[in-house]
């Protein structure tokens, strides 16, 4: 199935100062988190940050940081985003709300990117995780995290693949202004 903007929403999950540095490409990711949350904005799908532990993490990345929702990043004990009081009720929100597709980029690919998209799952979401746009610390983690999402039938897309399904046309106005952050 497509990922359709306007029954979808981003999460982006604990790209944060300390952690991202450590990850097999964090340039990637963090690239890739920035595309999607400004593609994102432009076309208006609702995005979620999430930062873990933030006094022990630091925040998001500063690179992200203009792309934050008014609401900010939201801190978090839990490593599945799912489980967290203060996020959760978010996400049922906008499940109920009809945004049931859920794209997911961020870290770790084995630990919270993927505890959130199994979560998210358990909780009648239609989870897609953005792989070029999440990482873990070494790549045998990773190879893991994507093995078991696939077997879980969560949806594991590329950044272009999302972007792409989310404007659904060319030519547009959204369009002329995303392809411009692609090339």
């Amino acid at each position: 199935m497509l990922i359709r903007a306007e029954t979808s929403f981003l999460l982006i999950v604990d790209v944060q100062e300390r952690l991202a540095p450590v990850m097999t490409d964090p340039r990637r990711v963090i690239r890739g988190c920035a595309l999607l949350m400004r593609a994102a904005a432009q076309l208006g799908i609702p995005i979620v940050v999430s930062e873990q532990y933030p006094a022990g993490i630091g925040p998001t990345m500063f690179d992200l940081r203009e792309w934050l929702p008014a609401d900010g990043a939201h801190a978090k004990l839990h490593f599945a985003c799912t489980d967290d009081p203060v996020i959760a009720p978010r996400l049922l929100a906008l499940r109920d709300a009809g945004r049931r597709q859920a794209v997911v980029a961020g870290l770790e690919a084995h630990v919270c990117v993927l505890q959130t998209a199994l979560g998210l799952m358990d909780n009648d979401f239609e989870p897609f995780v953005v792989a070029d746009a999440s990482a873990s610390r070494r790549p045998d983690s990773e190879e893991l995290a994507w093995a078991r999402l696939r077997h879980a039938g969560v949806g594991l897309v590329s950044l272009e693949m999302a972007l792409f399904e989310w404007l659904r046309v060319a030519g547009t106005a959204d369009f002329k202004a995303l392809i411009a952050l692609i090339k």
